[in-house]
């Protein structure tokens, strides 16, 4: 899913300084101070562009989880806060031309380098993942791209882009399960993990949109996978939304391959990554909506997963008289692929509450549980709390 971020100026009544410092806990103090201003910024503020060419906006996002886990010998209980802050500058350059750039910092890696679990626990960049990106030896900057939009007829339009990318952006979208910041934290239900979706590198892509078919695609040359190899990837997604009596309903198939740079489990052979995907979401009245996605990775190369099921519902929260407020529960079974994992199953649920025009707070619980070959198979529970803003 395209990410909408609600454009900002920031309010003359708040003035952080902070000089740069490697002593983490100022970060934090930073970081948390700044959420903290946001509950004082007059909303009256908000929704500016600086001028008719440019804007800026982005999100800041904040979690602490804690972790309660059995048969991991080597994982103890306990809990870890982590904050990602991504802004992000448009430039309207013609009515058909425009410029885009996105950086990415934060502060600290939370549960995701605690916890003994294959998934990602908070699917965001954080600490880690905002440094030396693909092997690049570049920092912080996670995409910049100029597109162009050729209008053929009012139901017809080609956009095309090209720069640092984001497959994510284009490929596999879900209204119900695709955004780490506001909705499920788990990387099971933001997209499919057996779909190898690169992100931030060199590459192009494509939106052919007729009414209400489209057509995406992407091609990216990665720097370097877990292997150290360079790769291409090339992805494709097609598109059909639907209007009928139950609501809005989007129904996509991505397909998406690499170049042969991903080495086999013997760890001799280079072989290539290929994968489909099915992502539906479709609402039912007011009040519920509900998901599914499908995936299913090839083996040739050594692979975590081979097959991914995974569903859920989203419940508005027009059912208490709030209708910004919403709930996620979402259940994933990954079926395991050539290496030492049998299976993984993930269960989600969320509760989100909309506190002002930009701010929203969400309480979630993950149950996740691995079937090791041979060894222990760890079961736990994540409990934790995302304070997320966006501009």
């Amino acid at each position: 899913m395209t990410k909408i971020r609600k454009k900002y100026t920031f309010s003359p009544q708040i003035i952080i300084k902070a000089k740069e410092s490697r002593n983490r806990k100022c970060r934090w103090y930073v970081s948390l101070t700044f959420v903290l201003s946001l509950f004082f910024i007059p909303t009256s503020t908000l929704g500016y562009d600086v001028t008719e060419e440019f804007s800026v906006g982005g999100v800041l996002a904040g979690t602490y989880q804690y972790l309660s886990v059995n048969d991991a010998p080597d994982t103890s209980d306990g809990g870890k806060p982590a904050v990602s802050v991504q802004p992000e500058m448009s430039f309207r350059l013609t009515e058909v031309d425009a410029f885009f750039i996105k950086f990415g910092f934060a502060a600290g890696n939370g549960l995701n380098t605690k916890s003994p679990f294959a998934l990602t626990v908070w699917d965001a960049d954080l600490e880690d993942d905002v440094k030396d990106i693909n092997g690049r030896n570049r920092d912080y900057l996670l995409t910049a791209w100029y597109k162009h939009t050729f209008q053929f007829r009012e139901a017809l339009a080609l956009e095309l882009s090209g720069g640092l990318v984001d497959s994510t952006v284009y490929l596999d979208e879900n209204a119900f399960a695709n955004d780490q910041y506001n909705q499920f934290l788990n990387a099971a239900f933001v997209n499919a993990p057996t779909g190898f979706f690169p992100t931030y590198d060199i590459g192009g892509a494509l939106q052919l949109l007729y009414g209400k078919f489209s057509v995406n695609g992407v091609y990216m040359d990665v720097g370097k996978n877990d292997d150290d190899n360079n790769y291409q990837f090339c992805g494709i997604q097609l598109a059909q939304a639907l209007e009928s009596s139950l609501g809005k309903g989007n129904y996509r198939v991505t397909v998406d391959a690499t170049s042969e740079d991903f080495l086999d489990t013997e760890g001799e052979h280079k072989d290539r990554l290929a994968a489909v995907t099915l992502s539906f979401d479709q609402q039912f009245g007011d009040i519920v909506g509900a998901f599914i996605r499908i995936g299913l990775q090839d083996d040739k190369a050594a692979v975590e997963w081979e097959k991914l099921y995974s569903g859920g519902i989203n419940v508005s929260g027009g059912l208490w008289g709030r209708q910004q407020d919403n709930i996620g529960i979402g259940v994933a079974y990954l079926d395991g692929g050539n290496q030492d994992l049998d299976d993984s199953l993930v269960a989600e649920a969320y509760v989100r509450f909309v506190l002002n025009q930009f701010l929203a707070t969400t309480l979630d619980c993950q149950y996740l549980k691995d079937d090791v070959n041979g060894s222990k198979n760890p079961e736990g529970i994540i409990a934790g709390i995302r304070l997320t803003a966006e501009f």
